[in-house]
């Protein structure tokens, strides 16, 4: 079966790895992203020395032709970064499959694996879909659940993720192409959209519950990471764990107790474990309370960015 593979971040380097290696494909080749280097996509084609292509765009009819050439039977995609319109869709000769990281319809678009650990989703899972013209809403074929564990960074589920969805494309493809394996529609109900994740949104709002911010540490690992302000200059919280019991400080306030750092939050509090100040590394809390040269009082109190649109939105 001739592949052209579509990825670009580490979480479509599974999947390529293994239907380059597995006899039943011929992946002739590797379409990714990355204006500023070479992706973790192009890198691992590298590695398994495969042509690699990195187009703009696929609007342009000369755009596509290198993907006409190849004459492939399934375009796979995972995570690359453009949409695929009709004309590009068309060019396989049996069809395009997409994997993606959520139980669809819950969670189409960019950020779904940092969606399933900011909502506190027990599980979560990839979807084998073919592929239309819309985002994420092409009829699925198969879908695989993962469990996410209370520790779960969007980085970690993300790993474990990949590699499901990689055995998941090896083993489903070849069904859904000899019609082994009927795509259905997805519901109607149930439908939310996920966006592009900016810097901003790892902003800390000191007002919501302490389980709620815990995930939002764990959802923006790694990247953008969470932050707050202390005198008025950013800091990274990396890890954090939720401190049982109510707080009757202000949202933001910070007690210290044996070079313990606790922040109140709308609701309990949170202790900080791992921080990183501006332009300094990462260190534990305690070695940050032992270098302040003042006591530290509360957090978050300046540097709030503009108000952005939801995260995830009924679609």
């Amino acid at each position: 079966m001739r592949i052209i593979y579509f990825g670009t971040p580490e979480f479509a380097v599974p999947a390529l790895q293994q239907l380059a290696s597995n006899p039943a494909f011929d992946v002739t080749l590797v379409v990714t992203q990355g204006a500023t280097g070479p992706s973790p996509v192009e890198r691992a084609a590298n590695l398994l020395d495969l042509p690699t292509y990195k187009p703009d765009s696929l609007r342009e009819g000369a755009a596509r032709e290198p993907l006409v050439a190849a004459q492939a039977d399934v375009f796979v995609v995972a995570a690359f970064g453009l949409i695929l319109g009709r004309r590009t869709l068309a060019i396989p000769a049996v069809g395009s499959v997409n994997l993606h990281p959520s139980l669809l319809p819950r969670y189409r678009g960019a950020s779904p694996i940092m969606a399933a650990i900011q909502n506190g989703d027990g599980v979560t899972g990839v979807s084998l879909m073919a592929m239309d013209t819309g985002i994420d809403s092409g009829p699925i074929i198969s879908v695989e659940s993962v469990v996410v564990d209370s520790n779960d960074t969007t980085d970690s589920l993300s790993r474990r993720l990949a590699q499901v969805g990689a055995a998941q494309a090896v083993r489903d493809i070849p069904l859904w192409v000899r019609g082994k394996l009927v795509a259905v529609s997805q519901t109607d109900s149930g439908v939310s959209l996920t966006r592009t994740l900016t810097k901003a949104d790892g902003w800390i709002d000191w007002r919501l519950p302490a389980e709620a911010i815990e995930r939002h540490v764990r959802a923006m690992w790694p990247w953008p990471r969470a932050w707050t302000t202390v005198d008025n200059a950013p800091i990274q919280i990396h890890g954090a764990r939720v401190v049982a019991g109510d707080l009757t400080r202000s949202p933001g306030q910070v007690s210290v107790d044996r070079q313990r750092m606790v922040v109140a939050c709308g609701q309990g509090g949170l202790e900080l474990l791992t921080v990183e100040p501006a332009g300094r590394r990462a260190m534990s809390a305690s070695a940050y309370l032992n270098g302040r040269r003042t006591p530290l009082s509360v957090m978050g109190q300046s540097g709030e960015p503009p108000p952005r649109p939801p995260l995830i939105v009924p679609a």
